[in-house]
């Protein structure tokens, strides 16, 4: 049994979670003692998650965005569109007489195709 691929995911695991706590130590200004929590990966956690958030005025930009989505949706919500009804077309009589007749005339042909051939 080769233990190797084990020890290497468990490595990697070790890291990913010192890399999360360095992570969360960082966002309340505490720092423990941990080992490896200096390690480049760690400053790079660190520094990564100092990068992230918003702005206040990208949030402001984005509160307006939803407010208009919102107010459109609420307006679309409130004013539907009128719905399409289907309307049944109906065949006038002497349409209707005419399809009749040009089937008859087929089964006609195929009665007399029938007989010619038994």
């Amino acid at each position: 049994m080769d233990i190797n691929p084990i020890l290497t995911d468990l490595k990697a695991e070790l890291n990913r979670i010192t890399q999360a706590i360095a992570a969360i130590e960082a966002l309340d200004g505490t720092r423990t003692a941990t080992p490896g929590a200096t390690t480049s990966a760690a400053k790079a956690a660190l520094t990564q998650a100092k990068k992230r958030g918003l702005t206040p005025a990208g949030r402001r930009r984005l509160s307006e965005m939803m407010k208009k989505r919102w107010a459109a949706r609420r307006k679309a919500v409130a004013n539907p569109a009128p719905k399409k009804t289907s309307v049944r077309r109906t065949m006038s009589a002497a349409a209707r007489k005419k399809i009749a007749d040009a089937q008859r005339k087929r089964w006609a042909a195929m009665k007399k195709a029938a007989a010619k051939t038994a």
